[in-house]
């Protein structure tokens, strides 16, 4: 299974519902969260009774701020 984007309005269902989640929080500008993505998908085709979902911070700023994620340096 390949990793799933999320928005606010799934996020809350996504992460309560069955089986195991791992979220990946990341920004276009974080170099390490860029260097993580090909990680994060490799797992995701080798373990596809887990789901795997990414959320943009930038774009997601509402799940960011909840979850108490860095925010661009700006």
């Amino acid at each position: 299974m390949a990793t799933t984007d999320i928005k606010s309005a799934e996020f809350e269902s996504t992460v309560t519902g069955e089986g195991i989640v791992l979220v990946d929080l990341w920004a276009e500008w974080c170099g390490p969260c860029k260097s993580f993505g090909p990680v994060f998908e490799a797992a995701s085709e080798k373990h596809p009774d887990v789901t795997f979902a990414k959320v943009d911070t930038e774009a997601e700023q509402e799940i960011a701020g909840a979850l108490g994620s860095v925010r661009s340096p700006r």
